[in-house]
């Protein structure tokens, strides 16, 4: 649908409203103001060092955060160091710090400054769960976030407009991590590429607005640019009971609205899911997988972050006791739900039945502790099940709903939980939040600020210095993967990698070991070279270290059969060129070893979308084309966006600067 020609939906009203460049046309780049921006622990440190290589004085945006969230085991010197460097940094540069155990950047930022009708980017991959407000949030590279910052805006490819409609209400024992799951086992993780998908339909009514974080959150799952959702009367109740009415400002799709894609959900329909090991996209119903053992199960992250979600899993093991076999991990997402659970008395309920409770923050979700046995089934209310994410090579990780997780944590087994042989337990939730602001720190005034000193520990590296692309490329393959390789496989989190992300020439050491334990040397030893990759390349985690780990070993081209967005847009900001088969069957004919020819990059990346590469080592020439806009094509000639920056800063005159 054109703009202008019949009503809007909510996703193109938000678009248009904050719109900079560019036309609303599927396909077409265009570049978005951005209000706001978010950044966590695990991405942030780079976000910092990059701003200061941008020489950035002031955020100019209208807000934003750092939280502490991700990396929250002090098991040596280096994640306390990064948290006095990232504070140092939101106090020069302007941003919100968020101190450790506060809470999970999502939840958290939609409780205290979530505002319906902004725009906000995040340097993780699940920003988007603050769609679930009426925001249209995007999450991105970690550069991208810096660059917003600064005060340039998003660009992106203009999305086709999914429009999902909602009906009913969910049955006894089903939840919003049902209708998530319901989207993943009927559209997989590719579903939503270049897609914002956005619900509405009288079924919204049955959805709290923490109920729509759950939905939004996981679009990430299914590859979509983001969801989006109406600023409605749930909207306004959240923010009521938040403190925050005032912030409110109704946003819903016109009556005549139209959509590019279009689906329907009849929420009474609905069972309880569940995605197998190891993907978020292999969903089947509970019944189906029923009786497998189960040794642990993990409440928290994310994706189901709500003060309900938490107090039903109490209310239905209240009384009772956790199997013998099972750990009952609760990890809170926010100390203001943690507060509201012990209020109501669901916090004792837990531990009297067995749970351990954790600190606030992402724990398990990122492999950061609560690595489950070899083997062994682990059942989880987070978002992805990618192979080791959880900190265990060969893991065994069940998503699904809190319900589904606190019956199998009472029968050790893999359970429907309308087979308890009980009605569900009702959960009175208070009509207002135990609102807390203390480990919020405001920005300082400018000229204080400007007096700040950034605080860099030893462990905290520097950018490396990237060289632009040479013109021809004559590399070997160092590594060729399957389809869906997640950045979890590219540059894994837990608790082995996170403590070095701020320094990459150490981080790069853990490059692609999950599928091949000798890419570090590797590539080291061959200096420049290509990796090759299926289809969705690079899904899941926004984590750039996943692109500039391995450029700093070498990399300079990735030829894949398709990419997931964010990542093909990392690997754009710091210099490698992203090519895909223009014949998919050409993927089979590339072997690791191989050397791959490129010739008169520059030309050929501006005479159109369709590049040679050839193989020399078996005589062969693919045909591949690339996705870039004019300006990726500098980005990616000058060696990424921070050289590129250099290089206009250094020509720019006096009065200029």
């Amino acid at each position: 649908m054109a703009d202008g020609t019949g009503g809007r939906n909510v996703a193109r009203k938000l678009i248009a409203s904050h719109l900079v460049s560019g036309e609303m046309r599927p396909g077409a780049e265009i570049g978005i103001r951005v209000d706001q921006t978010l950044t966590q622990d695990a991405t942030g440190t780079l976000v910092m060092l990059e701003l200061e290589a941008l020489d950035l004085d002031r955020v100019r945006t209208d807000v934003s955060v750092q939280y502490v969230d991700h990396n929250l085991l002090q098991a040596d010197e280096r994640n306390m160091a990064d948290h006095i460097f990232l504070r140092s940094a939101a106090r020069r540069y302007g941003l919100w710090y968020s101190k450790p155990g506060n809470g999970v950047s999502h939840p958290t930022h939609m409780q205290r400054f979530g505002v319906p009708g902004a725009t906000m980017v995040g340097s993780d991959s699940h920003t988007c769960a603050a769609g679930s407000l009426g925001m249209l949030a995007i999450g991105v590279g970690g550069l991208e976030v810096a660059m917003a910052m600064a005060g340039e805006p998003l660009h992106v490819t203009m999305p086709e407009i999914w429009g999902v409609r909602l009906t009913g209400e969910p049955p006894p024992w089903c939840s919003a991590k049902d209708v998530i799951l319901e989207m993943l086992r009927r559209h997989g993780v590719r579903g939503g590429v270049n897609r914002i998908i956005e619900y509405h339909g009288p079924g919204l009514a049955a959805l709290t607005a923490m109920d729509r974080h759950v939905i939004a959150n996981m679009g990430a799952e299914l590859g979509a640019t983001t969801t989006v959702f109406p600023a409605d009367e749930q909207v306004r109740a959240f923010l009521r009971a938040e403190g925050r009415e005032d912030d409110f400002t109704e946003i819903t799709a016109d009556p005549d609205a139209s959509y590019d894609v279009t689906e329907e959900i009849e929420l009474s329909a609905l069972e309880p899911l569940i995605a197998r090991p190891s993907s978020p996209g292999d969903v089947v119903p509970v019944r189906e997988v029923a009786g497998e053992e189960v040794h642990q199960v993990v409440v928290g992250s994310s994706a189901n972050p709500g003060l309900r979600d938490f107090a039903s899993v109490a209310a239905i093991v209240k009384g009772r006791q956790v199997h013998p076999r099972v750990s009952l991990d609760v990890n809170p997402t926010s100390r203001q739900i943690l507060v509201d659970l012990t209020r109501m008395g669901a916090t004792t309920d837990l531990v009297q039945a067995g749970a351990r409770i954790h600190q606030t923050g992402c724990m398990g979700c990122i492999g950061m502790g609560q690595a489950p046995a070899i083997g062994r089934n682990s059942l989880r209310t987070m978002p992805r099940n990618f192979p080791g994410r959880s900190g265990t090579k060969d893991d065994r990780v069940w998503l699904c709903s809190p319900e589904t997780a606190a019956a199998a944590a009472l029968t050790g087994r893999i359970t429907d939980p309308r087979d308890l042989g009980t009605d569900p337990p009702a959960v009175r939730l208070p009509a207002a939040s135990s609102v807390n602001r203390d480990m919020l720190e405001a920005p300082p005034p400018e000229d204080e600020a400007r007096r700040v000193e950034l605080d860099k520990a030893p462990s905290i590296g520097v950018l490396p210095e990237l060289d632009p692309l040479p013109d021809e490329l004559e590399i070997p393959v160092a590594i060729k993967v399957g389809d869906d390789v997640s950045t979890d496989e590219i540059l894994p989190a837990g608790a082995r990698a996170l403590p070095f992300r701020s320094d990459i020439a150490r981080l790069a050491d853990f490059a692609f070991v999950q599928l091949d334990e000798d890419y570090p040397d590797r590539a080291r030893e061959t200096g420049p070279h290509a990796v090759v990759g299926g289809r969705n390349y690079g899904q899941g985690s926004s984590r750039e270290h996943a692109a500039i780990a391995p450029r700093h070993l070498g990399l300079r081209l990735v030829l894949a059969r398709g990419y997931a967005r964010i990542h093909w847009q990392n690997l754009v900001n710091f210099g490698i060129l992203p090519l895909e088969f223009t014949a998919e069957d050409d993927y089979d004919r590339v072997e690791q070893g191989d050397v791959l020819r490129v010739e008169n990059i520059r030309d050929a990346l501006k005479a159109g979308t369709e590049i040679d590469v050839r193989n020399t080592t078996k005589n062969e020439t693919y045909r591949a084309r690339h996705r870039l806009s004019p300006r990726q094509r500098d980005l990616v000639a000058a060696g990424g966006q921070i050289p590129l920056l250099r290089t206009r800063t250094r020509t720019r005159s006096p009065r200029q600067s």
